[in-house]
Order: structure tokens, then sequence, then C-alpha cells
């Protein structure tokens, strides 16, 4: 079974998206999605600094664009069994599977990203990487901690993401350290995604989400929050606004996805960090990048 698989913030490169441009249907998605935003995020894509690719307002409406499009141009050929996104990525999924159209994505990426970004100077936070420590024992030191942090990313067995203000992920991550992680490496990230401090994000989004329609997908998409199989578009979209404030539960996806029979992951956007996710949970299923 084919698992089709949406990467998230991270995977921006300068040059993503260009060849896919050449495609006819590529271009009409790009011009609209330039026209939709208001400047040409095609031009910046194709050929902007790293730091230009940088910018929130940029940054996630990019991924979302590439992993879509890309998604669109394959045709036929794109005919997942179930699909998944991390974080952002989950917009991606929604659209490839049809549950959401292409307009209403972006424009609720967009809306993600600013709410993010305000969300973010609200209050100095950050996240660090825990490596080489079991998911409870991170959990349970988060707990313990006087200070906001949460485990927030789970990426594969043994790699955790932490997230919170910035004296809660530094007291975390001294502890986590101590009762013998690996590393504990702060992320050069603008603020604390996925934690209680994008409560104010959330909000913002649950508005913009609530507007839009969602139908049912083409095939089960297993979401962030709640990684089982769904197709009810109310579930899906509780579940989406949930995922500001809510953990990615990566590791717990793919692994629900073998169980349910998936045997090929294909990684639909730009970069391969996924597929090396994939990897770590099982060497036994295949793993491949899509290309139109």
């Amino acid at each position: 079974m084919k698992a089709y698989i949406f990467p998230g913030q991270g995977a921006q490169f300068s040059g993503m998206g260009k060849e896919l441009y050449e495609n006819e249907a590529a271009r009409i998605l790009f011009e609209k999605a330039n026209e939709i935003i208001g400047f040409r995020i095609s031009d910046i894509m194709f050929s902007g600094s790293e730091e230009e690719l940088k910018q929130t307002k940029v940054t996630q409406p990019a991924i979302f664009l590439h992993s879509v499009i890309l998604a669109k141009t394959l045709g036929d050929a794109f005919n997942p069994d179930m699909v998944a996104g991390h974080s952002l990525g989950e917009f991606s999924a929604l659209v490839a599977a049809s549950a959401l159209s292409f307009e209403d994505g972006l424009k609720l990426v967009i809306t993600r990203a600013n709410a993010m970004q305000k969300a973010c100077e609200l209050e100095p936070s950050t996240m660090a990487a825990i490596l080489g420590l079991a998911d409870e024992v991170v959990e349970n030191i988060c707990q313990e901690i006087d200070a906001v942090v949460v485990a927030a990313n789970y990426n594969c067995p043994g790699q955790i993401v932490i997230s919170g203000s910035i004296e809660g992920v530094d007291l975390a991550c001294q502890k986590l350290t101590e009762a013998g992680a690996k590393r504990a490496l702060k992320l050069n990230v603008g603020g604390a995604f996925h934690s209680p401090l994008m409560e104010p994000a959330r909000l913002e989004l649950q508005e913009a989400i609530e507007k839009v329609t969602i139908q049912v997908p083409v095939c089960p998409i297993y979401q962030n929050v709640d990684p089982v199989p769904n197709t009810d578009p109310q579930k899906i979209k509780a579940n989406l606004i949930t995922q500001l404030t809510g953990a990615v539960k990566w590791t717990q996806t793919i692994e629900r996805m073998i169980a349910d029979g998936a045997d090929e992951f294909i990684e639909v956007g730009p970069g391969n960090v996924l597929q090396g996710l994939v990897k770590k949970v099982s060497r036994a299923v295949q793993t491949s990048s899509a290309s139109s």
C-alpha cells in the first residue's frame, strides 16, 4: 500500500519548484498563487536567497505550493492509499487528497503563517531537539518544570523536539542532559510551535478553518494530533484546529500507517527529511521522492 507524506517547515531551498513551472498545469497554479498572495512568491522560490525564503510569509506557503503542485502534476500516478503531513504538511496532504480546495488550502496556510508570526512576537520562546531518550522520560521531565515546556514533535524513536518559553526549554535541556540525553540542541526557530504558547495563533486559525469546506478525502488521512485513519470532514477540521497547540505525533503516525498496511512511503515536496524519519521507524519499508 502506498502512503504519500508531505514535509513541513525547514524543507525549503532556493530553486524549489523551478522545474515544475515548465509544466503548464503547474504554471497556472503558481500564477494563481502569486495572485492570491499578492506578490510573486514563485520568483522567491525559484531564485530567492536563503534569507528571503526564511521569511515566515514565504516559507510556509512556498513549501505548501511545492508539495501540492507537485502532487497535482503527478496525474494518475498519484494514487494514495493513505496520506499524512508533518505539521504544515498536513495542509498539503489535505489538498492533495481533495479534502480542501487549492485556494482554501493556500489561504489557510497564509493565515497560519501570519498568526504564528504574531504569536512568536508576543513572548520570546524556542524549541530544542532531544536525542537518545525514551518519550516518557522527556514527557515526565517537561511536566516537572515550573515553566512552559512540552514535547512538541515525536519525529522518530529517540528524537523528540521540545517547545516552550526560553526559560522552560533551557531548564528542560539541562535536566534532560543530566538524565542521559545524547544531545539537547536548541533550534534556530522563531518560536514555540506546537506548544500552549501558540494559543493566540490557534484561535485566529480556528476562525479561518471553521469558514472553509472540507470534503471527504480520496483516502484516509492520518493527522498529527490523532494518528489514526480518518475521512470524516468534521473530525478532520477539529484535528486541524488543535494542531497548532498539539504535538506532532509523527513516530506514531508512521507506526500506525505501517500497521495498516503501508509498505511504500512517497515524500511529496522539497527535501527528503521525512524519508529519513520513516527509515528510523522501519528499515523494511520502501521510501522515495515523488517527481513530476
